[in-house]
């Protein structure tokens, strides 16, 4: 099980969006970059202006980000296309059997760990910046 990929996707919009000229930016032009279909895409842009992210008009090609990329963090990113609860990055199975001793505990058990794990990821996320992904592909154009 894998954090969905809407997230790399958003990560690689945002940074070709802070990358290239406006009129460049479509739908089209995201979706071959990224190697998918811009139906796709463009529901990744809804989350990200539902997110306050990009300015985009729809049917008019060009899309800009909202604030400068050194105070977007991979945190706001996920959150606007992560598609759980707070605290449900992971999942935990429903009705477990009540009669099994394991069954009876297991979700009081595993949830604290998979709290904890989740706020490390974020804290983590929270202290990159879209500027230092931006730097890194530019530094690798070069």
């Amino acid at each position: 099980m894998t954090i969905s990929s809407r997230f790399s996707v958003a990560i690689h919009m945002l940074t070709l969006v802070a990358l290239s000229p406006p009129e460049l930016i479509s739908s089209d032009f995201l979706a071959r970059s990224v190697n998918t279909n811009p139906a796709l895409i463009r529901k990744i842009m809804a989350m990200l202006k539902n997110a306050e992210l990009i300015q985009v008009k729809p049917g008019v090609a060009g899309a800009i980000l909202t604030k400068p990329i050194n105070t977007i963090s991979l945190l706001e990113i996920y959150q606007a296309v992560a598609v759980v609860e707070p605290n449900e990055l992971f999942g935990i199975h429903d009705q477990p059997n009540p009669a099994c001793p394991v069954g009876r505990n297991i979700q009081a058990t595993i949830e604290p760990i998979f709290i904890t794990a989740q706020s490390a990821m974020e804290r983590v996320l929270e202290q990159i910046m879209l500027a230092d992904v931006v730097q890194n592909i530019e530094q690798s154009i070069d």
